[in-house]
């Protein structure tokens, strides 16, 4: 009762008003970050240039206007199309990967995911070398061009590829033997199994990769930048509309016609994972695979064949940025690597996105862990927990250009406070953390749930600071997480184009806008290089990931290993 009788002031003393502190802090950066330059996008867009109310004026003269209406039909249908192919190759080849005894299943899982460490305008350019104009396997094309939606959905693919693929490893990994077993007792055939029990049991991870897939693909900027061409789709309107023409207000209603899609692939995700209930149960008998030559080479021959294409398309743009003059001259130079068009700025522009990078890594990393373990481990303040792992899960459904956009709209208001912020790095920093921050925050929290709560519950029993729970127990026990996590906020801070395509100026140029320039000015050459050159800054993290990782973890999870 006496505690109950204690003043506010009392109560949020000491560890319990610093936890609400961190909470408001946390919750402030995302609405700071994403809420609040969405709502001023969404206020741009029933606007005139005047900034008169107009409703939605915008809109209907938008409908009115067939070219922009065709994007929106165009957009549909490439992700419609692209999303059918990657989720049909991610399946064949997970199937391969789990289900079959296919040999070299490492070595096609290292090189699958090689299109995560390349700009999405790698493949598209390596595509224009492969099949443009003057490209060896035009013919291949029969007739077609690669400069519209043939070209947008093979470069999609590439880059789409290893995201459908992990999930769906996920999705087919875990079986229950004992289903097996049993359709073969009952003389079920093969093809019969496969319906009846593979595909109800992975159907949630394929429904999942699908809307993955959907909403990367209708929410690409590098890929139909570089070889659309005349194909307009709704990520080149919004940039067309904002760099182009300086409209403004019609970038704002085509950025809000290109969230739709977005919020809506989410949401559907999201209440099918709700719906999603225990494939396992705790007497299941994992299901290992029994050697069966015919379909084992089969699934190797497939995966093979999809290595081999993208190995093909990552020597391609390495090859085309160390040759003279493509398809003519092909003797071997480094000139292209002086990246003489951006007059000199070319390894300037390479240092800003490590800069930007390392930036992203380092307060991403600590930011998003922390605000995890607040949501999960902290006591108390219920409320606002649930409400930042809320708005915690909001940037996945944002693409990368609707976020840069609303914060040209938001933080270059000349009555915002942040308004200074504008034109730095601090807003490349922020802009990149919000966009990838939702990922990591579930990577955070899986690797949290898994942690016992007896830890903190001790602590406080003993009257320790919870922050050296944190730091003595929690943070080396997610080791392997907070790991993961920097080394992908640094490889997508190097790779991102669309996030950050309205943000930059001379002096904070990156080099995934840089590779567009280069493009945009007709030396493809260097584009090429410096896709190139970000690709190996990116394997060379990759690595060096891979061997901080199994350095520390061998010291600081030691008890991990049998004794």
């Amino acid at each position: 009762m006496m505690a109950r009788a204690l003043p506010l002031s009392g109560r949020l003393s000491g560890e319990s008003g610093l936890r609400l502190l961190m909470l408001l802090l946390a919750l402030a950066l995302l609405v700071i970050g994403l809420l609040l330059p969405l709502a001023t996008m969404l206020i741009k867009s029933v606007q005139d240039r005047s900034g008169d109310f107009v409703g939605l004026a915008n809109f209907a003269r938008y409908v009115q206007t067939p070219a922009l209406v065709g994007s929106i039909i165009n957009s549909v249908s490439i992700a419609l199309i692209s999303t059918l192919t990657v989720v049909s190759l991610a399946f064949l080849c997970a199937y391969g990967i789990t289900r079959t005894c296919m040999p070299g299943k490492r070595v096609f899982r290292m090189l699958s995911i090689l299109p995560l460490l390349a700009p999405s305008l790698l493949p598209a350019i390596s595509l224009v070398y492969l099949f443009g104009n003057q490209g060896w396997f035009k013919e291949a094309l029969l007739g077609g061009s690669i400069y519209g939606p043939i070209g947008i959905v093979m470069g999609m693919t590439f880059w789409i590829f290893p995201h459908a693929l992990m999930i769906m490893m996920t999705a087919l990994s875990n079986s229950d033997a004992r289903l097996y077993e049993a359709a073969d007792a009952l003389g079920t055939p093969k093809w019969r199994s496969f319906l009846t029990i593979t595909l109800p049991g992975a159907r949630y991870g394929i429904i999942s990769c699908a809307f993955v897939a959907f909403t990367l693909a209708i929410t690409d900027f590098g890929v139909p930048k570089i070889i659309g061409g005349q194909f307009s789709v709704l990520a080149t309107d919004v940039y067309r509309q904002v760099v182009g023409q300086q409209n403004f207000q019609m970038g704002a209603v085509v950025s809000v016609i290109l969230l739709l899609p977005a919020l809506l692939s989410f949401a559907v995700d999201r209440w099918i994972q709700r719906r999603q209930v225990a494939q396992l149960s705790a007497r299941a008998v994992p299901w290992q695979p029994t050697p069966s030559p015919l379909r084992d080479w089969v699934f190797a021959l497939l995966c093979y064949g999809v290595a081999a294409a993208i190995l093909a398309v990552i020597a391609t743009a390495i090859y085309a940025s160390l040759v003279q003059f493509w398809p003519y001259n092909l003797s071997l130079t480094l000139d292209h690597y002086a990246f003489k068009a951006l007059a000199g700025g070319g390894w300037d522009a390479w240092l800003n996105s490590l800069t930007l990078a390392f930036w992203v890594t380092l307060i991403g990393t600590l930011v998003i862990f922390f605000n995890a373990w607040l949501t999960e481990k902290s006591q108390g303040y219920r409320p606002l927990r649930q409400g930042l792992h809320f708005m915690a899960m909001m940037p996945m459904a944002v693409p990368g250009m609707v976020l840069g956009l609303s914060y040209i709209f938001y933080f270059n208001k000349a009555d915002n406070p942040l308004n200074w912020i504008y034109g730095t790095f601090a807003i490349l920093v922020l802009n990149t953390l919000v966009h990838f921050y939702t990922v990591c925050h579930l990577t955070s929290v899986t690797a949290l749930k898994q942690l016992d709560p007896e830890f903190e519950a001790v602590g406080a029993s003993l009257k320790v600071p919870f922050w050296k729970t944190l730091c003595r127990i929690t943070l080396p026990v997610s080791l392997p997480s907070v790991l993961d996590i920097s080394a992908y906020l640094f490889m997508n801070a190097m790779t991102t184009v669309s996030a950050v395509v309205f943000l930059y100026n001379s002096d904070t140029r990156l080099a995934s806008i840089a590779v567009m320039h280069l493009d945009e000015a007709g030396h493809f050459a260097s584009a090429a290089a410096m896709a190139v050159l970000i690709f190996f800054t990116c394997l060379g993290v990759k690595l060096l990931h891979a061997v901080v990782s199994h350095l520390l973890l061998t010291r600081a999870q030691r008890w991990r290993q049998a004794t």
